[in-house]
């Protein structure tokens, strides 16, 4: 592949043949709901989290439910998730300003996002992606491994950066979906230990695969 727009344009043909529908595996009906489950995901499965968030959901239908909850409450619901004592208070701290200072709204802003306790950019951008189809890029450590070893990041040494390198190169309007195709082409075909890179259509174009080769 003789160029970066070249390599690009082959990634954008084969995912949009093969997955061309991409979407979150999280299990959600509105923001608020995706919200929790993405705060809840940070070091965790999403199987783990879809067992979680219906019983959330059952007693907590509403951010303005969530914010009356006691960390206790919400502790007992989540405890089987990693990192139960932080993620307990970014819950409650979250519901509790999205009600004083959103009137109840997941805000749809960048900046409005991270002012949420428990909500960094990565966060973030996966609202404005996935709810708000905004062309914003969420880097997991996924997407981080994934454009590293394609060669579609270059010198990238942190998830900014590389966040800054596919937004530059994907167009805007299918960065929502490019999103998760790096995402789930991580989780299931370039896992970080003992790649399937027999079962991946993108040897050709992928740096890694040279190397190891």
């Amino acid at each position: 592949m003789d160029t970066l727009t070249q390599k690009y344009a082959f990634i954008i043909d084969y995912f949009s043949k093969n997955n061309p529908d991409a979407s979150s595996e999280l299990i959600y009906d509105n923001p608020y709901q995706l919200l929790v489950a993405v705060v809840l995901s940070a070091q965790c499965t999403d199987k783990r989290v879809n067992m979680i968030t219906p019983h959330i959901f059952q007693k907590y239908p509403t951010v303005e439910d969530l914010s009356k909850a006691t960390e206790r409450e919400i502790f007992e619901l989540i405890k089987s998730c990693s990192y139960p004592n932080n993620k307990t208070k970014h819950l409650a701290g979250l519901s509790k300003k999205i009600v004083s200072d959103f009137n109840g709204k997941v805000p749809q802003t960048l900046d409005d996002l991270i002012q949420l306790p428990g909500v960094g950019r990565k966060t973030a951008n996966v609202i404005l992606s996935v709810i708000y189809n905004q062309p914003a890029m969420a880097v997991d450590t996924h997407v981080f491994r994934v454009s590293n070893r394609l060669g579609i990041v270059k010198n990238s040494k942190n998830p900014y950066e590389t966040e800054l390198q596919l937004m530059k190169h994907f167009p805007a309007e299918i960065v929502p979906v490019a999103h998760h195709w790096l995402i789930l082409h991580g989780r299931y075909i370039c896992t970080a230990r003992n790649p399937k890179c027999e079962n991946c259509g993108l040897t050709s174009v992928c740096d890694f695969f040279k190397i190891k080769s």
